[in-house]
């Protein structure tokens, strides 16, 4: 007997847990560099099996990103795994591009996410943002100390679902509201779901600002954006 359709997508799902796109990666454990990572794993299963691919998003990619953050909160992984795990899933769901068009599957929401004008803190949001994009979101990551204007203007070209505003410093409560502000007065503050996070953030500050939600971490963010998709304006 072969290998079975669910063997292969354990296996997948093993390595996403592992941060392993490809064979030459190491993953957390001795000995396994050489064995097929995900990229090999997911092109037999597609190329040579024409297993579906939504099954291998779900039943294996996003599995195995649900147990990283198992480990993650119990202190069985650290920060830098859980970012490699993103980034394999990231990847691999924009390797899957093509045959997910082919199916008819479209990417779950467009999310445009920033760090606030004055505030220069990166790692957070871009952990964020790869986390939301392992999730099957597009993301368009403007980068850090980004101008409520210069916000804006993003939210007008890219027409996305949701704004995430991301900020470390106290003074940054003031320009996610102002961010907020500017929104509203360039009438587009109900076409998108303004989402908020940081270390001065809470979710009573949140809703005290007008934004929509509050994210306490990227896994959070994920968990948010998903619960609030069904209310999203068009």
């Amino acid at each position: 007997m072969g290998i079975t359709q669910e063997n292969i997508l354990k296996l997948i799902e093993h390595n996403v847990i592992h941060g392993r796109l490809t064979q030459e990666d190491m993953g957390l454990d001795e000995g396994m560099v050489g064995q097929p990572g995900v990229r090999e794993l997911v092109e037999k299963a597609v190329v040579v099996r024409h297993m579906n691919v939504e099954n291998i998003i779900s039943k294996a990619l996003t599995t195995g990103m649900e147990i990283v953050e198992q480990k993650f909160k119990a202190g069985e992984v650290l920060l830098p795994d859980v970012v490699a795990s993103a980034q394999v899933v990231a990847t691999t769901i924009e390797e899957l591009k093509p045959h997910l068009a082919k199916s008819g599957i479209k990417a779950k929401g467009m999310i445009v996410v920033a760090t606030v004008k004055g505030d220069f803190h990166d790692i957070g949001k871009h952990v964020v943002s790869m986390l939301l994009r392992a999730a099957g979101n597009k993301v368009e990551d403007l980068g850090n100390n980004i101008e409520p204007r210069a916000i804006v203007n993003a939210v007008r070209e890219e027409q996305p679902q949701f704004l995430g505003l991301s900020g470390q410093l106290d003074s940054s409560v003031a320009q996610m509201t102002e961010t907020i502000r500017t929104l509203e007065e360039s009438g587009f503050r109900y076409k998108v779901k303004v989402i908020v996070g940081g270390r001065p953030v809470s979710k009573e500050l949140a809703r005290s600002i007008g934004a929509d939600g509050y994210a306490k971490d990227g896994f959070d963010a994920v968990r948010v954006v998903e619960s609030m998709s069904t209310t999203v304006h068009k």
